[in-house]
């Protein structure tokens, strides 16, 4: 069964993984080139860093509001809104012709992809109904998105190395043209609020002012360090941001994130669970494709080719977590998962300065990427689990700030961890030894996952219908393990 009648479920599943594949990539696709970005655009070494700390600012900071604004005013509305801004903004990053230009255009992205990336999400959960159907759905999102971020690394090396750097910008162009065309065919207009509540202006400023100065303070530690008065101080303002938001949302009527969605041991535990994946899979990503550039000697287009068997392996865990999870609990793939991801690391830590891609990173990224893959499909079924339709742009922002931040603060983190390891030497064994480290404690990520989902995820996915409050417009689910 499908909950909106209107909706042709077939299109609108192809267009919410459509935009979640484009919106992934553009996460990675930019990472190769950067070398030529800073060759062509002129670009201060300190500033080249911008061009992917901008992104990961806005998305993450405007995660909320944009999951809110599909609640509010329509997730057609904001999906169409939220890909014309990335459109937009990838054709001026690619005929930018200054540095600021391109840093313009990648904050749009950004912009633009917090709108759409909540509202893709909150589409598949209103239109599919508990249970196998959307499972099945957010297997296949799952797995677009996971193959995007993968695959974002291939296409970064290919277009940079053949076409030039301008390409992994405009590339978005034609998938971004196919996913409009699928959404305005597919899902009707005119779904905003039927209760024409008023935006919740003080809750989305604290948020996403707190959120993006959490994230500003996090990727700057790359160049001014964890012990710098300017990052903790960063994240001081950002805590003090944040706390006036929880307390602002504890006394509105229509929050921008109502406090007791949380109260749900689903929504709450797979929120966690995707900050702690989100964590060792960036971090993963980020360790092993630098192993393979400047340990194993490898090119950027062929370091992308690489990534191909970790792709392949993210599409076939998600393909059996939807198998597996269809009639079970999103818990029966998510433990086993995260603790194969763990594996797999633990694997990747065994590297070697004289290794090779088939003895040291074929074997790890199949059993990691399988693992990953088991986790990526549940952890959408369970951070939606109960959640009333009215709140799924909410409960979708959610889950979507969970991942960037935990991808951000993970990376910044393990990249220091790293550091710490490598030290100041630039030799091929020091480098290994520190990627290495980083590897290990990624794994030792997944393994705290595995003990999320086993201590605070339900064992049952039942639920009680909510019951409508007369002090409050929203109903507040009563789900399994969540207070009443």
């Amino acid at each position: 069964m499908y909950r909106n009648s209107g909706d042709r479920p077939g299109v609108v599943l192809a267009a919410a993984a459509v935009a979640q594949f484009v919106v992934a990539l553009d996460m990675a696709v930019v990472n190769v080139a950067l070398p030529a970005i800073r060759t062509a655009l002129d670009f201060a070494p300190l500033d080249l860093s911008w061009v992917v700390h901008v992104y990961a600012l806005t998305f993450g900071g405007f995660l909320l509001l944009g999951g809110r604004g599909c609640d509010l005013y329509g997730r057609r509305r904001m999906f169409v809104l939220g890909l014309a801004v990335f459109a937009v903004c990838s054709l001026a990053g690619g005929l930018a012709q200054e540095p600021w230009q391109l840093i313009a255009a990648r904050a749009g992205q950004g912009v633009g992809a917090a709108a759409a990336a909540p509202a893709a999400l909150a589409m598949l959960t209103t239109t599919f109904t508990e249970g196998p159907r959307r499972v099945r759905a957010l297997g296949v999102w799952s797995a677009v998105n996971a193959a995007g971020g993968a695959l974002g690394v291939l296409a970064g090396g290919v277009l940079t190395e053949y076409a030039g750097w301008r390409w992994t910008m405009l590339i978005n162009l034609p998938i971004v043209a196919i996913a409009l065309a699928l959404v305005l065919a597919g899902v009707p207009a005119g779904e905003p609020s039927e209760r024409r509540e008023r935006l919740d202006a003080l809750g989305a400023v604290l948020a996403t002012a707190g959120v993006g100065l959490l994230v500003l303070g996090v990727v700057r530690t790359d160049t001014l360090g964890w012990g710098s008065p300017v990052t903790w101080a960063t994240l001081a303002a950002a805590a003090v941001l944040l706390a006036a938001f929880v307390l602002a949302e504890a006394k509105v009527a229509a929050p921008l994130l109502r406090l007791g969605l949380l109260r749900s041991r689903w929504v709450a535990g797979a929120n966690v669970l995707v900050f702690l994946a989100a964590a060792g899979q960036f971090a993963a990503f980020y360790f092993v494709s630098l192993y393979m550039q400047q340990v194993l000697g490898m090119g950027a287009a062929a370091t992308g080719v690489a990534f191909l068997p970790f792709s392949l392996g993210l599409v076939a865990g998600t393909v059996v977590a939807t198998r597996v999870t269809a009639s079970r609990t999103p818990r029966t793939a998510l433990v086993p998962g995260a603790l194969l991801a763990a594996a797999g690391l633990a694997w990747f830590a065994l590297i070697s300065p004289g290794g090779s891609f088939l003895a040291d990173v074929l074997g790890p990224s199949l059993v990691t990427s399988v693992g990953a893959g088991l986790v990526l499909a549940p952890v959408a079924a369970a951070a939606t689990t109960g959640v009333a339709p009215r709140e799924a742009g909410m409960a979708s922002g959610l889950m979507n700030s969970s991942r960037q931040l935990g991808g951000s603060i993970g990376l910044a983190a393990l990249a220091t961890v790293a550091a710490h390891r490598t030290g100041t030497s630039a030799d091929p064994a020091a480098l290994n030894d520190g990627y290495a480290w980083g590897l290990a404690v990624a794994a030792a990520v997944f393994v705290l996952a595995a003990v999320v989902a086993i201590g605070v995820l339900p064992r049952r996915r039942a639920f009680t219908p909510a019951k409508q409050s007369p002090q409050s417009p929203l109903a507040e689910n009563q789900l399994e393990g969540t207070p009443s």
